[in-house]
């Protein structure tokens, strides 16, 4: 898989980003010279995280025919030089036993992208021609 960035039709700094056969737009607000046309960077960083959580609480429950209707996840985040501290808020939907709920948080706990956040992450980076 492989995403590829470039600038947009739009504003003074928003990118496009395509993946597969789907776009999506990045900006940053007025204050950073951007638009706000779009969720900066971070806001789809975060995002990443709660779709992700969401989907995979959806996917264990109808593959254990629980009644889970939906999860709902609120995805917070602060900031410091050098930490980047995530809170994920979930809200569990429909007539789960505590014990069902118990299990659907150890879940949401091995989602791939909080896998990936908490693990060891390495950028490389090369310019090409």
């Amino acid at each position: 898989m492989s995403i590829r960035v470039h600038k947009a039709p739009v504003g003074r700094l928003a990118q496009t980003i395509e993946s597969d056969a789907h776009t999506l737009l990045s900006d940053v607000d007025e204050a950073s010279g951007g638009d706000a046309l779009a969720p900066d960077p971070h806001a789809l960083l975060d995002a990443a995280l709660g779709a992700c959580t969401a989907l995979t609480l959806k996917m264990f429950a109808q593959r254990k025919e629980w009644p889970l209707e939906n999860a709902d996840v609120l995805i917070t985040h602060e900031e410091s030089p050098g930490r980047y501290r995530l809170r994920r808020d979930i809200t569990l939907h429909g007539p789960l036993s505590d014990e069902q709920r118990q299990r659907l948080l150890e879940i949401a706990n091995k989602c791939p992208i909080h896998k990936v956040l908490t693990g060891e992450i390495e950028v490389e980076s090369a310019l090409v021609p």
